[in-house]
Parts: structure tokens; sequence; C-alpha cells
């Protein structure tokens, strides 16, 4: 049991999450092997207590000179016999920078509620990612990189994740940068075909690709 487990103020609901609460759980692996679906975010912040969180950047409003303005959300309006009616969306990442992400997105009426139910969202959709040294000018053998080329979809955005040697870095955009950092890879080269400005679908084939690559096997 952990030590500070009196000041923890959660009530399971589910079997899962009593069975973690209680002990029996030790380990996030555990339930991933199992198969068991996380239904509780609790879980996750019990058994990975250091998550960080990041907000994808998928708003935008009309900035000087004809640009574009980056916002954290974005509001959608749909028209009503009683007027407009506005939702705001939030799309958030979550993740420990040591193989484990999660994407989340959700609607509500407030930023701030929109953005916390994402967060939620996020941690229920959490993943571990498969890291490796798949560069042959590398071959350091520790896990910095993914182990081998991968290609992910979503909507008309494609991305491809290609293994890079140490020293590298991140070479890939700044909400890509985001979920690299996040899921603990830390050299990768990208390349991205489609309508890359829909974030969202940037994200999302991101994620697709980290999925394809947790089915191969090595």
């Amino acid at each position: 049991m952990r030590e500070n487990e009196e000041q923890v103020s959660w009530t399971p609901k589910t079997e899962l999450g009593k069975a973690v609460f209680g002990g029996a759980i030790k380990s996030i692996d555990e339930i991933f092997s199992s198969g068991s679906k996380i239904k509780e975010p609790e879980i996750v912040d019990w058994l990975l207590p250091n998550m960080k969180t990041e907000i994808i950047l998928i708003g935008g409003s009309p900035g000087k000179g004809g640009g574009i303005r980056r916002t954290p959300t974005r509001r959608t309006a749909r028209m009503h016999r009683s007027g407009r009616r506005f939702t705001i969306s939030a799309m958030v990442i979550v993740g420990n920078e040591n193989g484990y992400i999660g994407v989340g997105k959700s609607e509500a009426k407030e930023n701030r509620t929109a953005i916390q139910k994402a967060t939620q969202v996020a941690k229920l959709n959490i993943m571990p990612i498969m890291r490796g040294c798949g560069s042959w000018e590398c071959g350091c053998g520790e896990e910095h990189s993914i182990p081998q080329l991968v290609r992910g979809k979503s909507g008309s955005v494609i991305v491809m994740l290609k293994p890079a040697p140490r020293g590298i870095g991140l070479c890939c955009s700044g909400e890509m940068k985001k979920m690299m950092r996040l899921a603990g890879v830390q050299d990768i080269w990208t390349k991205t075909y489609g309508e890359r400005r829909t974030r969202s679908n940037l994200v999302m084939s991101t994620l697709n690709a980290f999925k394809n690559l947790n089915r191969m096997k090595m």
C-alpha cells in the first residue's frame, strides 16, 4: 500500500479499482496483460502518479495580418430557434514520459470544463508505447527511439515514424513533439502527408502509428 493512502480521497466503484486500491494490482502492466478496461481515471493516478498533461491547440481565431492565432479550445455554433448555441471542444494528452501515453477529446459549454473532461478521457485511454533503438546508425539497444518504421492514418493525414540515432532529437512539428516527450521518445524522424493543419487528425494519426507499432512482433 502507499504511504499517502490516508490522504487519497478515492472510493473505487469498479472491481478493477477495488483491486488497485486494495493492493492486489500494483502495476499498470498487470492491467494491460489481463486485458481489463480502465473505467476510472483514479486508477491511472494511483499507478502512475507522475503523469504530465499537454493541451493540443486545436482551435484558432483570426490574428493580425490575416494569420491564425492558435487557441487551446475550439468553439463551434449551431442555430436553434432560441438562437446560437456554442460548444467548446478540447484535446488533451497525458503521459509519464516513460512509455505511457493517452489522448482524450471532449466537449462542454465552458473552456475549463472541456479541458478537465478531456483530461479524464485521456487517462481512460492510457496505453503503453513500444520503444527501442531501430536505427542502423546507432544500435545502442536503449529505449530512446522506436524499434522500426511505422505508419498511422486518421482522416486525410498519414504519419510515418522512423527510428533515429541518439542525438538527433525530435524532428517533427510542435504538437507531435508534445506527444513524443510525454511518451518518452527522445529521437525520431517523421514525415506527414495530407491536411496537416488539422491538428486533431495529426495527433490521432500519430496515436494510430503507436498502436500499429504495439501490434508488431519484434
